[in-house]
């Protein structure tokens, strides 16, 4: 089937150093461009080898693509080992607002993956969880990391003011700003921003910018200013998504809200 039969012509595609932009029709239109090579990439590795490890964000950004991506054909999900980016320090092992719990309910829980890797959120030791996951990732090297792009440019949770292109481990606890605890009140995860927890567990930027392919889908009219600070800003931890620009292959996905700046 061709893009254009899938309604996937972009609307936009330009180059900034290493990352390609590509913007789409709509949000939906975006997710499913994204889901149709994330999904190609996955197949043509397991060609390859005999698992693919994946970490996935976990926001109502990544919506659209996680539904295409579950009905995309030829993968074998029993070959995948799942992860997720970040966790909140203190939330209820229920909470919907848990980034376990999103992933769980919208994308490991509905296909057979072979693992999926939780982060606890509350284990007690907090710093014993950041040794126990990054062994994970050491044992199980990603190879695709699907992720957004916060409203004050963050990857996973590493906001402007704790992130570090060089850092020395592969998952640490932060603290959170209030513009990322403010997104999470405008994405209508919790209905105050007195609700948002104030820490959480992370990926660190270099465990992310490790895994060889990358694929950034970004929707929504609040994105707009970051979006364009990543792709025509100066690289630097001031706008921490800037430094895909240095990733080669790396893909950023856009609908005509987020790139309405471009």
């Amino acid at each position: 089937m061709s893009d254009d039969s899938l309604g996937l012509i972009m609307d936009m595609f330009l180059k900034q150093d290493e990352l390609a932009v590509e913007q789409y029709a709509s949000r939906k239109a975006m997710g499913e461009a994204a889901a149709k090579e994330v999904a190609a990439k996955i197949a043509g590795l397991q060609r390859e080898k005999e698992s693919v490890n994946i970490i996935f964000a976990a926001a109502p950004s990544q919506n659209e693509f996680l539904e295409a991506l579950i009905a995309a054909p030829g993968i074998d999900w029993r070959r995948v080992n799942g992860f997720h980016m970040d966790e909140y320090i203190g939330l209820a092992a229920d909470a919907p607002q848990g980034f376990g719990n999103f992933l769980r309910g919208r994308l490991f829980g509905r296909l057979p993956f072979g693992q999926v890797f939780y982060l606890d959120g509350q284990a007690a030791d907090p710093q014993a969880e950041c040794a126990r996951y990054s062994a994970l990732l050491a044992e199980y090297p990603a190879d695709i990391v699907c992720l957004g792009i916060g409203e004050n440019g963050h990857i996973a949770f590493n906001d402007p003011h704790v992130a570090r292109f060089d850092d020395p481990v592969r998952v640490k606890v932060v603290d959170l700003d209030d513009k990322c605890r403010r997104q999470q009140v405008h994405d209508g995860c919790f209905a105050s921003l007195g609700q948002v927890p104030t820490h959480a567990l992370t990926l660190t930027i270099p465990a992310l910018t490790a895994a060889p392919g990358m694929y950034c889908i970004v929707p929504a009219q609040t994105k707009a200013r970051a979006v364009h600070d990543t792709v025509y800003g100066e690289i630097t931890t001031a706008c921490p998504a800037s430094i895909l620009r240095t990733k080669t292959g790396a893909k950023l996905y856009l609908d005509p809200d987020s790139g309405a700046l471009l």
